[in-house]
């Protein structure tokens, strides 16, 4: 090794000397493929030289043990020197910050006190040495695992024993199988020395062969894995003087099957043990070893076989033989033999130009079959059309690239291990010629044919390239000389070629001088590729061709699937698959492939077959198996053949049943249960069970019994009492039986015991608390007559029923391990049997504290932040102010985050462990408002909670329908009905309104039922005039801002039978005509008492007031009077004053704010803003018929007969204001003006758009918004111009009550002749009979709309004839039914001087002539009432 670290030194002055050394180096054991040298160059070329780069030294797996130190060794070779860096499980690790993990200058890694426990093993892993030359390249080593021994645990304990002198004994102790190195042997708590006669196995048993009197003594097996020691049940082996009497021969130790590596060692463990003394020989495939003169096999103590140096022809069933003379005992065992990957063939260096294809070859070997991985500068290889793995091993590159050059590494990896091998790829420029290397490097088709570059003129562009042939996966280009050179006899040709967009170009020489034509190969059908062609003289190359884009043909002819396959099983582990040619297919069959899967895997494997049949084998045994078969021509592969299944052959199963107890039922009778065998191990259908038993004592007589296959237990009866017996069951195929369980042994009872009950509680239990341990010991129950077949054992922090422990029957102590240290442990103690467990005894303890102080927090993560990504996704992001600048990873710490949301108010904490800086919460609730708070955990030490971040998840629609959906009819009134729901359970937002459809057809089209619209969150609504003993279905739907959410289920109602009265109440059509006849009677006799009253004060008029009279008489030149505002008599024919007064539309009758009406458009082509002008002084004004009228103020879907509903009418263009209502009363003058009406209540917020009005039917009042609003009407008397029909000079006319007073239904000729009436109101005055209030006239032109404020929509303003033609309007409300608009009837009004000289007037009289005018229109008004009541 200093000869040859001499030699590396002189490299850097002498490239030939680095060259022989090299060549030198390429045959010494572990150096890598690299080592191979620079290439000679080429005279007068100037070429890079291959740099030596490769790994001295490898890390290998290591085992080590917790707290302990560990070394991972790794040197590489390289000038400059390399930079070194580590990798755990591909991760690479930050050494710089690491407290325990340091690179040591060779560039090893050193870890100091292992870390390792249950939960956290941030040592244990695979590690890989990474060795980096700056703009050289990157390789990577062999990957090592380091083991890190578990905390001791025994298996299996040594028993007390005895052994005649001269024959061998065992003692054993298994632990877990990375801590038997750690394991030693004491005798009388003394150091055992270990010789030929005594000896430890591999697992850690002890045997002692040919025993003397001084192997008797107390022996305890100790495991020392750098902690505390850990001992073994401490045990007496007897050893009795030899005797005549004989004794059954049997196997204390039999050899089981192993699998090793090459090159390792391996001990068949064999001890038989009887009387006489027997002797054992060994036997391997039928043939005896040898094993005195072998060098390489040796015989322990015990006859037990050791082989060092394993090699493949170790492999094999190995036979132990025991003969003591009287009887002969056979047992045997496989040895698998493994190989690591090893290399045939590796990598070598390869120059290249651009353009070109290369293969890097890598032949390997190893049991299992290793795979192969590439690695280009430390980075996987990942397949692709230009990279691609051919030939199972070998790596090729198509089209170079210059980002191509660096180091390539094949790595083979393997079950038992993993090997890598390098090269280096080199692209020269194109001018440089490659050296001679082997031509194993290139392929054929761009092998450089160039010599070293002379000085010269260059050729220019091949002429005229053209494809002269095009197919499927193949291109023939042809083309002409370039015109600098027309004979071109010297001219070699390059062809460029790529598929359209992609950059990496491949390259095809011509294969002779002067050839002007290439066929390019392997092209992919229907792709479009790019080819340019430049030409070669002795000097150089010239100028490429213009590009030439060409596109394949797409793929046709491909070979059909082979007819007639089938498979059939051979044996065990073998199929045989036949087929035939497929029949159709243009061209010869070229080969097949066949595929083969397991059933119930995804893993298709593959082979290639030139024949019409192929076996398959090294299957798994009675395993079912798919085939398929696709046949190969030269387009490429056809059409695979359908699926055939198969299942090897049965075979005798290899492994044993598995969990074999005995349970001891009486002194008579041993139950035995077991479980079948693994499924893998069953190689065939179980048809039985073989059970074999003998008593301890008597090895030799031993009894079978079978069972069948489906059976799992057996009860073996007739045994001895108080005898001690051994079991044994195995498992039968049809194709024979397969290995047995180990002897199990079970005592029967000296006596019958009572199992009618319980046990009673144990007579006494003792603990002692360690610091992770407590050691348990106990007394059974006083009353020895009842059975008792085990203890359990309970135990818990706090509680001792977090955890259960059950022992033997025999058992009298137990450790309880792997708990906390400070804790305090309550433990319970229960003896049972088939018939239960008893009672408890309790117990408790406080393990000791750990002597290990606790580590210090972390610092917790800051910067918490929520970000909402949809309504059940939110991202949390933060940082770690314990990491670097630049918040990378390193090492093994994690972080907790955690969230929850305050509603319901005890939700608990949901958490979720992440090894970034982020988090994905999913899986939240729509609009729902959570906290999150991270965690940061790093070993034993962890950080508080961070600082509370807050989010809140996007909205959803509703994805529950309203619940609880009711439907009632209202009280008194049977056509409307009210409708109450809950909200959603799922509302996923704020709740922004609902929907109600409603039909009397639950199976119509939804578009087909009728909508109504609730606004807001009320949960309740009434349907108006719905038609009688009808049955209607309601769906709700509810909806927020995202949209709306699922109807509910229908619900049925039918309307009850009846009708209704105007008030609301049904009344007969008889009670109806004597109220109506009560009325008119009341009318009529008030009329009569006024008339008289006005007589009388007639002839009381003093003469000042004639004189008024008079002279109001000489201006106009008619009998005119004028008023006083303060005091006006009206005439006392007026019976409907008191009906027509204020009525302020912002209050509400109905108690329930929560109720809406149903909305009824109504057609307004001329709706009048209400007038802002009126007098303050009638601000407090309140209607007195406001309750009375209550249930009238709601919608209806249908009019009333004999009722005029209030109606809301805007006065002016001013501003909208709270608006004047008119509530006439009917008009008993005339019975032609008795019409069916409607309410003109403001729909609840209806979206609706008539197309004759100049405003949208969309911002109505409600009945709840009314309640809020002003009550204040103000009216101020306009100075514009009245029609003549309705205004005059000084006073009104007497003579004349319907158009003077204005108080009438009836219309004036005039009136009827307008073309629109003005619309109007009235204030109700301090004296019950004073006039109406004057009406502004509204202004010409359009009138102006504040969308701010809430209107009533009303209906047409049209001039009233004496014949009322109903008018059917459209609602979606009114399930098609007519709706007759209400017309509105505008009285004459006087001019507003001539009113307010009425008005101060408050003395004003009658005329006789006037007196006798009224008695005469009483008359009239008595007729039609007598018309009436006789009708």
């Amino acid at each position: 090794m200093a000869a040859e670290r001499g030699a590396r030194r002189l490299l850097s002055t002498s490239s030939f000397w680095l060259y022989c050394l090299l060549l030198l180096g390429r045959r010494t054991p572990g150096a890598a493929a690299a080592r191979s040298g620079s290439a000679p160059q080429s005279p007068g070329a100037s070429i890079r030289t291959f740099t030596p780069f490769y790994f001295l030294v490898e890390p290998v797996d290591t085992l080590s043990v917790r707290g302990s130190s560990v070394i991972l060794n790794c040197s590489a070779y390289s000038e400059p020197s390399p930079k070194i860096e580590w990798k755990k499980d591909g991760t690479f690790l930050n050494l710089a910050s690491d407290d325990r993990r340091q690179l040591l200058p060779d560039g090893s890694l050193f870890i100091s006190n292992v870390v390792h426990s249950k939960h956290n093993k941030p040592d244990e892993g695979y590690y890989q040495c990474v060795a980096t030359v700056e703009s050289l390249g990157t390789i990577v080593s062999r990957t090592a695992k380091l083991t890190v021994a578990g905390l001791p645990r025994f298996t299996s304990q040594p028993e007390p024993s005895s052994v005649y002198a001269g024959n061998s004994a065992i003692l054993n102790c298994e632990v877990n199988a990375d801590l038997v190195p750690f394991v030693r042997w004491e005798q009388n708590r003394h150091p055992l020395l270990l010789d030929d006669r005594v000896i430890k196995l591999p697992s850690g048993m002890l045997v002692i062969s040919n025993a003397t009197e001084g192997d008797g003594g107390l022996y305890r097996c100790i495991v020392e894995s750098g902690g505390p020691p850990k001992y073994s049940d401490e045990v007496e082996l007897k050893v009795l003087p030899d005797t005549e009497v004989t004794s059954d021969l049997v196997f204390l130790k039999q050899p089981s099957p192993l699998v090793r590596v090459i090159g390792q060692d391996v001990v068949l463990p064999c001890v038989a043990s009887g009387l006489p003394t027997p002797t054992i020989k060994w036997m391997k495939n039928e043939e005896a070893l040898d094993t005195e003169s072998s060098e390489r096999l040796v015989l322990l103590a015990g006859s037990s076989l050791e082989i060092s140096d394993v090699t493949e022809d170790d492999a094999g069933t190995y036979f132990c033989i025991a003969d003591n003379g009287n009887e002969t005992i056979e047992a045997q065992a496989e040895l698998t033999v493994q190989a690591q990957p090893e290399f045939l063939k590796q990598p070598t260096n390869i120059y290249a130009h651009e353009s070109m294809d290369i293969v890097f070859e890598c032949e390997v070997t190893g049991k299992p079959t290793p795979t192969v991985k590439w690695v280009k500068n430390g980075d996987m290889v990942i397949p692709s059309d230009y990279f691609k793995i051919v030939k199972e091993h070998n790596l090729q590159v198509l089209g170079l690239v210059k980002s191509d050059e660096g180091f390539y590494q094949c790595i083979a990896e393997n079950d038992v291990g993993n090997a890598q091998a390098g090269a280096q790829l080199i692209i020269l420029e194109h001018d440089v010629a490659i050296p001679t290397l082997p031509p194993t490097s290139l392929t054929s088709a761009t092998t450089d044919h160039l010599a070293p570059a002379t000085t010269g003129p260059l050729p220019s562009a091949p002429r005229d390239v053209v494809a002269s042939l095009v197919s499927t996966r193949f291109i023939k280009l042809t083309w002409r000389t370039p015109a600098s050179d027309p004979h071109g006899d010297n001219l070699t040709y390059s062809v460029f070629y790529t598929k359209e967009g992609i950059a990496r170009e491949r390259v095809e020489n011509t294969s002779r001088p002067g050839e002007m034509q290439v066929t390019i190969q392997n092209l992919m059908p229907a792709t479009v590729y790019v080819f340019r062609v430049m030409a070669q003289n002795k000097h150089g190359s010239g100028e490429s061709s213009a590009p030439l884009r060409v596109e394949t043909q797409p793929e046709v002819q491909l070979p059909g699937p082979a007819p007639n396959i089938r498979a059939y099983a051979t044996s065990p582990t073998s199929i045989t698959v036949t087929w035939e040619t497929p029949v159709s297919g243009n061209g010869e069959i070229q080969n097949y492939k066949l595929y083969y899967m397991e059933k119930g895997t995804d893993k298709e494997q593959d082979v290639d077959v030139s024949s019409h049949s192929f076996t398959i084998n090294g299957l798994k045994k009675y395993t079912e198996y798919s085939f398929r078969v696709v046949a190969y021509n030269k387009h490429g592969p056809g059409v695979s053949t359908q699926d055939v299944a198969v299942r090897t052959l049965s075979d005798v199963p290899s492994a044993a049943p598995q969990n074999l107890s005995l349970e001891v039922r009486n002194s008579k009778s041993i139950m035995i249960h077991w479980q079948p065998p693994a499924p893998a191990t069953q190689n065939g259908q179980i048809t039985g069970y073989k059970i074999r038993y003998r008593k301890a004592s008597r090895k030799s007589d031993v009894t079978e019994t079978l069972v069948s296959g489906t059976q799992l237990s057996q009860l073996i009866e007739g045994l001895d009492r108080g005898t001690e017996y051994n079991f044994r069951v195995a498992a039968l195929t049809i194709n024979g039986t397969g290995p047995a369980t180990d002897w199990l042994s079970a005592e029967t009872f000296e006596s019958d015991l009572d199992e009618t009950r319980v046990p009673e509680v144990p007579s006494s239990l003792h603990v002692r608390p360690l610091v992770t341990s407590i050691v348990v010991s106990w007394t059974p129950p006083e009353n020895q007559n009842i059975v008792v077949r085990g203890y359990a054992i309970g135990y818990g922090i706090g509680s001792p029923h977090a955890q259960t422990i059950k022992v033997d029957y025999k058992q009298r102590y137990y450790t309880i391990e792997n708990l906390d240290p400070s804790s305090h442990y309550v433990i319970t103690l229960k003896a049972f049997n088939n018939v239960g467990e008893g009672i408890p005894l309790y117990e408790s303890a406080v393990t000791r504290p750990h002597t290990v102080p606790d580590p210090t927090p972390m610092m917790p993560p800051v910067g918490v932040q929520a970000s909402i990504l949809s309504h059940d996704t939110i991202r949390i992001t933060w940082a770690d102010n314990s990491l670097p600048k630049h918040q990378k990873i390193t090492d093994s710490r994690y972080y907790t985050v955690r969230w929850k949301t305050n509603i319901p108010a005890n939700t608990k904490y949901k958490n979720a462990n992440a090894t970034t800086l982020s988090y994905l919460v999913t899986g939240l609730k729509p609009n729902t408002l959570y906290e999150f708070s991270v965690m940061v955990t790093k070993g034993r030490r962890s950080s508080t909670w961070s600082m509370t971040a807050h989010g809140t998840t996007f909205e959803l629609v509703p994805t529950s329908p309203p619940k609880d959906v009711t439907v009632v009819s209202k009280e008194g009134k049977p056509k409307t009905i009210i409708v109450n729901w809950q909200p959603p359970s799922e509302a996923n937002g704020k709740i922004t309104g609902y929907i109600i459809y409603y039909s009397t057809d639950v199976n119509a089209e939804i578009h087909d039922w009728v909508i109504e619209p609730v606004v807001g969150n009320r949960l309740t609504h009434q349907i108006q005039e719905l038609t009688l003993d009808t049955p209607y279905y309601f769906k709700i739907q509810a909806r927020n801002s995202k949209g709306m959410g699922p109807m509910s289920e229908a619900v049925q109602f039918r309307t009850p039978k009846g009708s209704n009265s105007p008030h609301g109440s049904p009344t007969s059509p008889l009670d109806s005509n004597m109220l109506l006849v009560i009325i008119v009677s009341v009318g009529v006799i008030t009329i009569v008492v006024v008339v008289i009253i006005a007589v009388f004060c007639t002839r009381r008029t003093t003469s000042h007031q004639k004189k008024k009279r008079a002279a109001c008489k000489s201006v106009n030149g008619s009998h005119k009077y004028k008023g006083n505002s303060k005091d006006v008599k009206p005439p006392d024919l007026w019976i409907h004053h008191e009906r027509l007064e204020l009525k302020p539309i912002d209050k509400s009758p109905d108690p329930n704010p929560i109720m809406t009406d149903t909305p009824i458009p109504r057609n307004s082509q001329d709706i009048t803003p209400v007038d802002n002008s009126m007098d303050s002084n009638i601000h407090q004004r309140r209607n007195s018929y406001r309750g009375h009228e209550s249930e009238d103020s709601m919608s209806t879907l249908a009019g009333r007969r004999g009722m005029r509903p209030k109606m809301m009418m805007p006065f002016d263009s001013q501003p909208p204001q709270p608006v004047i209502s008119a509530h006439p009363i009917h008009s008993l003058d005339h019975p032609h003006h008795h019409f069916h009406s409607s309410s003109l209540a403001s729909p609840a917020r209806s979206h609706l758009y008539h197309p004759g009005s100049p405003w949208p039917i969309g911002t109505s009042m409600s009945l709840s918004d009314r309640a809020n609003s002003t009550e204040s009407v103000r009216n101020t008397p306009s100075t514009d111009t009245m029609p003549a029909s309705s205004s005059q000079t000084c006073c009104t006319d007497h003579q004349d009550p319907e158009g003077a007073t204005s108080s009438s239904y009836l219309a004036s000729s005039q009136e009827e002749d307008s073309g629109q009436s003005l619309p109007t109101a009235h204030v109700r005055p301090s004296h019950p009979l004073k006039s109406f209030a004057v009406p502004a006239v509204p202004p010409p032109g359009p009138p102006t709309y504040d969308p701010a404020l809430p209107s009533t929509p009303l209906l047409s303003q049209q001039a009233l004839n004496h014949h009322i033609h109903s008018v059917k309007t459209a609602s979606i409300g009114t399930l098609g039914r007519s709706r007759p608009p209400m017309p509105v009837v505008v009285p004459s009004a006087p001019e507003v001087q001539e009113t307010t000289r009425m008005l101060e007037d408050s003395e004003s009289s009658y005329e006789p002539d006037e007196l006798t005018k009224e008695m005469a229109h009483l008359e009239g008004l008595m007729k039609d009432l007598n018309a009436i009541t006789t009708a």
